[in-house]
């Protein structure tokens, strides 16, 4: 049986997504809480959609960070 070894660029490429999710993560929410805390400022609906699309980016972020470090630690290497 063949023993798989992890692909370290690969393995850097998703810890590197994940650190994008993380920094979304904490951005996200906070400028939802931002604009949620001042409906009479003129710039809550710009702000409020930043913050939903920074949310949504960080569960992809999230997402495809994983699956990438699995896909080096378990995908069989062609070379």
């Amino acid at each position: 049986m063949e023993t798989h070894k992890t692909d370290k660029n690969v393995l850097v490429k998703g810890l590197k997504k994940m650190g994008i999710a993380l920094g979304c993560m904490f951005l996200g929410p906070i400028l939802l809480h931002i604009a949620l805390t001042n409906k009479e400022k003129p710039l809550y609906i710009p702000i409020l959609i930043i913050g939903g699309v920074i949310c949504a980016l960080a569960i992809f972020f999230a997402f495809k960070g994983i699956n990438t470090v699995l896909d080096s630690m378990f995908k069989k290497n062609n070379s």
